[in-house]
């Protein structure tokens, strides 16, 4: 197993520009004929930010969150929602949409759900600088601890990439994969503390919250500008998170490797 992680990664680098040009071509592409064009991809989940914005903070005259507005709290916790959202739905796609190349056996067709979770990571790139501009335009200045960025995004697309080889895989033979992963996304944001307190339920029930993976990013992103605290300070949740990541990545690994061959005959 080791060994063909090592060829993958082998791979990667030999394919590097390949991937950058399918991942600007698909960035571009799913917005290419609207007005708005690459517009839309912001304005979107911009447009739900301020939604929530109004309706928690200026309806229910929500009250600050670990001593911050409740604005600064959401947006760290609803902007990794969107990544992981956009990049699962579209990269669980990734085999059908790219069915011409799968055609093509010297290109390494494991790569394509990493094509789609580069173009969502575009757009999250451009969401990370909001955060950082709303956090000063409250009188928050950058923090050391926001360096933990680079680490939970990195533990995002690990975590991301085992499951889209998974789902991506399945697509090309159950048709029903992608409506599964849209109510399974609507349910997990409704059941994820993005928008509400993990405070809000009792202490006996935070263990089982704990063990949705996304958590532990969410919260990662709320440790590295809210509450000023290092991963390793939660070393047992960091264990379990990445033993977690690790067996999903292996899984999706071998079953996107056993299916391969028979892709090109049923697309």
């Amino acid at each position: 197993m080791l060994k063909n992680f090592i060829y993958f990664l082998i791979g990667l680098y030999q394919n590097r520009s390949l991937i950058a040009g399918l991942t600007k071509r698909d960035f571009q592409s799913r917005y290419l004929g609207s007005y708005l064009g690459l517009a839309w991809a912001f304005i979107h989940p911009f447009v739900i930010i301020l939604v929530f914005w109004f309706v928690f903070e200026i309806g229910f005259k929500s009250k600050p969150v670990s001593d911050h507005p409740f604005i600064l709290w959401l947006i760290t916790g609803i902007i990794p929602w969107f990544f992981f959202a956009d990049a699962l739905s579209t990269a669980s796609n990734s085999i059908l949409e790219y069915r011409y190349l799968v055609q093509k056996m010297v290109f390494q067709i494991s790569t394509l759900p990493i094509v789609k979770i580069l173009s969502a990571l575009v757009i999250h790139l451009f969401f990370i600088g909001i955060i950082f501009s709303a956090f000063l335009a409250y009188g928050y200045g950058v923090s050391i601890y926001n360096l933990q960025l680079f680490y939970y995004l990195f533990a995002m697309i690990c975590l991301l990439l085992g499951l889209t080889w998974l789902t991506s895989a399945m697509a090309v033979f159950i048709k029903d994969i992608g409506h599964i992963i849209a109510v399974f996304l609507q349910l997990g944001f409704w059941l994820t503390p993005i928008f509400w307190s993990i405070n809000l339920l009792p202490t006996r029930y935070h263990f089982y919250m704990k063990l949705n993976p996304i958590y532990y990013l969410i919260q990662g992103f709320r440790d590295s500008f809210i509450n000023k605290t290092w991963f390793w300070e939660h070393l047992t949740y960091s264990i379990y998170y990445w033993s977690v990541t690790v067996i999903i990545f292996i899984s999706g690994a071998i079953l996107f490797r056993k299916l391969k061959p028979h892709f090109a005959d049923v697309l």
